[in-house]
């Protein structure tokens, strides 16, 4: 069978109307095009004094069918907005210099991203660096008069051997391609070009770039610059085990004039995120004792003395996993993010560890899934630039208000398409588990013109992760589903972090496990709620909920349908070609598959296919280096040999992480799924779970 419904049903989807066809009047209903009109803020950057917001505002291009990204200004009193970088291309992480009166940024000029910096009252630009690779972690001085960043530095890469010497003007083969690195590829990268990530100096109004770290290791951000400007602090694993140690990091400052670095840190675990306090005398981070033997461990913020002395945590008190520290301009608290029952929150955190909820309801930049998640800035006065969102508006613009968590938004950006929308209503769904009784966090969707009398399909749709978690956020997949006419459930089940470290490593070594028993226990209350058809249950999800859809076929037939997309079939395999390699197996399962090959099949989908009975629809990107191709097509294959209903469907061109990055393959993949759910309209013969 070949893979060509993604490019027939996607016809369908942006079809025009046929000739002679009289449209009676705009479409109410979320379709596939309006995925193209869809926009969203990120990346949100006080002004020091408070009195702007730079931020990155994404937005579709049909002819291109790609996102494309500006830098905009947005006044925090007004909502007033201008456009301040909005080039031909792409333009993101704006930075502000100390005294706000310019801004660097990141530009894709002539195909390369370059470091920029504009200057405010001119309104002009000047590319600070002719750089050969993209730069990241830009950080000013704090005197504004260079700018700290990394970047890659090449190398020749492996070598061994050599082909002979070909005559002048023969057409040869491409050489052969050796390789010795740990990690040689990345999702949504491909190949890695040889080389190591190393931080770098520059002036802020132009000059040649100074390397500051050197070695065969990655130095990492965010950067800090010390008060003083002489120092700043990085995070690397510089040991030599540092390829086969993934999770491992830690502190340290690296002195500007000599290039002498210095480990402030030193533990097992991750130590990373440092921010020199405003006095320069201490330096906060992020980081956990790593106990090498759980799939979990929450993020902790930490403070120590500038030398790397005295270190304590501050958020011992709060079971989440803490991320983004700010310090407050007084140096007496810092700002941090994290994330509760699937909502993320700002709070600021004192010195004695106390906290206090400064914003919440932060939205991401995500848009086909209903992932929690947010970027936050602070201005000097404490002021809070966050993006903020719900469940029918992707990210906007929002600032901190009093007595408001909420915020005040300040952006917009989807009002017109949105507002003559009719979408689908979220609302909070109550769920205990069938397993052991505990309350699991759960959303339900509910079609357009919702007519609670009648019965409806229902879809449950599955996050991955698996450590990572839903929240009440827009997400187009289920719009898009909802207005075919489904009611949409999604759950956070055990594994899902936002709940604590206890809940999160239920499924440690467990997984798939009483993941599956929560996510049943979310249907059947949707199904007690009186408007589900029980005989029109269908279920989807992707990369971890792919994992859990095969499962769930595996284990029960009381769904008509299903739909794996980027899924995980077979952990053997799956653990050797994932770009993750070096930290799945060690991490998730405590063995390789050689030590414990029974173990892994357990816990595979595939040892499940056996039983299933449903039509299952595989849906993977091509060049998904996460859950490769190759588990996909190993489900696709096990299905066809048992004579399932089944088609495989290839995303050309996707990575894992960019999955639905061109709205063109978002709003088709959506539709195929519906035409797959369309045509299985009752559930095979049933069988005990």
């Amino acid at each position: 069978m070949r893979s060509v419904l993604l490019a027939s049903v996607f016809s369908v989807v942006l079809a025009a109307p046929a000739v002679g066809a009289v449209a009676e009047g705009p479409q109410k209903l979320f379709t596939g095009r309006d995925l193209f009109g869809l926009e969203v803020a990120s990346d949100p950057q006080f002004k020091p004094d408070g009195s702007a917001i730079a931020y990155v505002r994404a937005s579709n291009d049909i002819m291109t069918d790609k996102a494309r990204r500006a830098i905009w200004l947005v006044d925090p009193n007004t909502g007033a907005q201008t456009p301040l970088v909005a080039e031909e291309g792409p333009a993101f992480s704006p930075r502000w210099s100390p005294d706000g009166q310019r801004l660097a940024y990141v530009a894709v000029v002539g195909g390369a991203p370059q470091l920029m910096v504009r200057w405010m009252a001119t309104g002009r630009s000047a590319r600070v660096a002719t750089l050969e690779q993209a730069p990241a972690d830009v950080t000013w001085s704090p005197d504004g008069k260079s700018l700290a960043f990394t970047m890659l530095t090449p190398d020749d890469g492996a070598r061994l051997g050599q082909a002979p010497a070909k005559p002048e003007g023969a057409q040869w083969a491409e050489p052969l391609k050796v390789e010795n690195r740990v990690t040689f590829r990345a999702d949504g990268e491909g190949e890695l070009k040889p080389g190591f990530n190393h931080v770098f100096v520059v002036a802020a109004d132009g000059g040649s770039p100074r390397q500051l770290t050197f070695g065969r290791h990655d130095a990492g951000g965010p950067l800090s610059f010390a008060p003083d400007g002489k120092s700043l602090t990085f995070s690397a694993n510089l040991k030599d085990n540092w390829e086969r140690d993934p999770q491992e990091a830690e502190v340290y400052s690296l002195d500007i004039a000599s290039g002498a670095v210095k480990a402030l840190t030193n533990r097992i675990g991750p130590d990373v995120g440092a921010q020199y306090s405003p006095d320069g005398k201490q330096i906060a981070y992020v980081g956990f004792d790593d106990q090498r033997r759980r799939g979990y461990e929450n993020t902790m913020l930490y403070v120590m003395d500038r030398d790397g002395k005295n270190s304590r945590p501050l958020t011992t008190s709060l079971d989440r996993s803490i991320n983004s520290p700010r310090w407050a301009a007084d140096g007496k608290s810092l700002y941090v993010a994290y994330d509760d029952h699937g909502v993320t929150k700002v709070a600021r955190v004192g010195l004695d560890g106390k906290r206090e909820i400064v914003a919440d309801g932060l939205t991401g930049a995500g848009l086909d899934r209903p992932y929690s998640g947010g970027d936050f800035s602070v201005a000097r006065s404490g002021a809070v630039a966050f993006t903020a969102g719900d469940p029918t508006h992707p990210s906007d613009i929002a600032v901190s208000a009093k007595g408001n968590l909420a915020g005040k938004r300040l952006t917009w950006l989807n009002a017109d398409l949105l507002g003559a929308k009719t979408l689908g209503k979220v609302e909070h769904l109550a769920v205990t588990s069938s397993f052991d009784k505990k309350p699991i966090d759960a959303w339900i969707v509910t079609p357009p013109n919702f007519d609670p009398a009648k019965k409806y399909p229902l879809i449950l749709e599955i996050h991955g992760g698996p450590f990572s978690a839903y929240g009440p956020t827009f997400s187009t997949d289920d719009q898009l589903y909802a207005a075919a006419g489904y009611v949409v459930v999604y759950a956070n089940p055990r594994g899902s972090t936002s709940y604590g470290e206890a809940f999160a490593n239920e499924i440690d070594r467990n997984y798939p496990s009483h993941d599956y028993d929560d996510l049943m226990s979310a249907v059947d209350a949707a199904i007690a709620k009186g408007f589900v058809d029980d005989q029109r249950l269908y279920v989807t999800g992707g990369s971890g909920g792919g994992a859990l859809t095969a499962w769930i076929v595996g284990k029960t037939n009381r769904f008509a349908a299903a739909a794996t997309q980027k899924p995980v079939i077979n952990w053997a395999s799956e653990v050797l070609t994932t770009d993750g390699y070096a930290f799945m197996g060690p991490y998730w399962f405590g063995k390789m598959p050689w030590e414990d090959p029974q173990g892994y099949w357990a816990r595979s989908p595939l040892s499940l296919v056996g039983n299933v009975k449903t039509p299952t629809l595989v849906v993977v990107g091509e060049r998904d280096m996460r859950t490769p191709d190759s588990e996909a097509e190993q489900y696709y294959a096990a299905l066809q040999m048992r004579g399932v209903p089944t088609a495989l469907i290839k995303v050309p061109g996707a990575s894992h992480g960019g999955f639905t990055a061109r709205p063109s393959q978002s709003a088709a993949k959506a539709s195929a799924i519906l035409a797959w759910f369309e045509k299985y309209k009752a559930p095979p013969a049933k069988s005990a779970d």
